[in-house]
């Protein structure tokens, strides 16, 4: 039995077979990548480093009691401003009163015992020489006359004891400054020279300690025997900038007073001291207190002119930092540079100058008219064709505008559209 093909069947396969033998559909050519770039910026700049650092009162007092009782009173309000002289605490004085009456009592008797003394040798030495009194019984005389003397000078001075020991059952603060919280109340038992009853520090002006290292000291000593830095003041200060949590740049302004005369051999550091004014504004509170994380920058020399970068725009290859430079042909040049300190702005200083590329050496260093990138260096390579957007050279650190003096909302400057991509890219 013949068997026949359908018609249609065959007029299938022979379309398809047409189709496999047509070509592959055109694949677009890829995206031109649009690179935001800059010009670098040339300004001014102070090298300058930076530590951490803490608060520390110039004058800090833990009171203690110099006699033994029970308080009595306390005459201070916890965290209060106290002057010195001001009593802080009294302990009970009827005991140390009534020794101090019996010191005095025995003074009195010494001091009668001198007079009778006195009277008896003057009776002596006045009778001339009649030879009444023997040799001997003038000198006894003398000798009573001066033991009873010696007798007064001792009961004074134990009574002095005693006056003393009564004058310390008010306890005063010895210096100015804040006073903490009362670490025993009324009816408690203080011993002396043991109870700790309070403490009590300085406000202004205030310390700052930091632990400098070794390389940096040697920088320092070095700027000054060089002129780069100069002291100032009568005690050759040098200058100290700080900032505290929350503030912008380092608007305290200070001075160093004081280094160890020793290196730290298991750390390698220096211990630096700085001084601040801690004023009262005008009915405020002092900003600054011991204790207190601060951040310190301490200048390197006077300004000099640099070249900079935003920060965003500096790689990093083992180690080595550097730029991506779009030459004139469009194509990314990698060029390696030499980094320095980060301003408040985000811009970061270029160290040297522009060294052409000699050999297997590349370029070092930036020109002024070079064109940077400043955006999107992950997607770039060296030899890569882009196109670019110039535009101003970025300061993400910079402080924000402050409102217009009369409350309206300052123009906002429209978003920059995304670059499109050339004709025939699809997403």
């Amino acid at each position: 039995m013949r068997t026949w093909a359908s018609p249609v069947l065959l007029l299938g396969c022979c379309v398809g077979l047409a189709g496999c033998t047509r070509g592959p559909a055109g694949t677009p050519p890829p995206a031109t990548v649009v690179v935001p770039v800059s010009h670098p910026i040339t300004r001014d700049v102070v090298e300058y480093v930076e530590y951490t650092g803490r608060t520390d009162a110039v004058d800090s007092v833990g009171i203690r009691p110099r006699a033994t009782g029970y308080l009595t009173k306390t005459s201070f309000k916890e965290g209060d401003i106290v002057k010195k002289g001001d009593v802080l605490f009294e302990i009970d004085p009827r005991p140390y009163q009534a020794q101090l009456d019996q010191a005095e009592g025995q003074v009195r008797v010494a001091e009668a015992q001198f007079t009778l003394a006195q009277a008896n040798y003057n009776r002596i030495k006045g009778t001339g020489n009649d030879r009444t009194f023997s040799p001997q019984e003038v000198d006894q005389a003398k000798a009573a006359q001066d033991a009873a003397d010696a007798q007064v000078k001792a009961a004074k001075a134990t009574a002095e004891v005693y006056r003393l020991n009564l004058s310390y059952t008010r306890v005063t603060s010895p210096i100015d400054g804040q006073v903490s919280r009362y670490y025993y109340t009324v009816g408690n038992l203080v011993n002396q020279d043991q109870t700790l009853l309070t403490t009590v520090v300085s406000t202004d002006p205030m310390k700052v300690y930091l632990d400098m290292d070794e390389r940096t000291m040697l920088r320092v000593r070095n700027s000054i025997n060089q002129g780069k830095i100069q002291p100032r003041g009568p005690k050759n200060e040098l200058p100290l900038l700080m900032r505290l949590e929350g503030e912008e740049g380092f608007p305290h302004k200070g001075a160093i007073d004081f280094s160890n005369n020793t290196v730290n051999p298991s750390t390698g550091t220096i211990a630096i001291r700085g001084e601040f004014a801690n004023p009262l504004p005008p009915g405020g509170r002092r900003l600054l207190s011991p204790g207190m994380f601060t951040r310190l920058r301490l200048p390197l020399g006077g300004p000099r002119p640099a070249v900079l970068v935003v920060d965003r725009a500096i790689g990093s290859d083992q180690g080595l930092k550097f730029v991506y430079v779009v030459e004139k042909d469009k194509k990314i040049s990698y060029r390696r540079v030499k980094v320095g300190p980060l301003e408040d702005d985000g811009l970061r200083v270029i160290e040297g100058e522009y060294k052409p590329k000699t050999g297997s050496q590349p370029a070092e260093g930036l020109r002024l008219d070079d064109v940077v990138a400043v955006g999107a260096i992950q997607q770039l390579r060296p030899g890569m064709e882009v196109e670019t957007e110039m535009i101003a050279m970025p300061t993400p650190g910079a402080p924000s505008a402050p409102p217009p003096p009369d409350g309206k909302p300052a123009p906002t400057t429209p978003p920059t559209p995304a670059p499109k991509a050339p004709s025939g890219a699809k997403n």
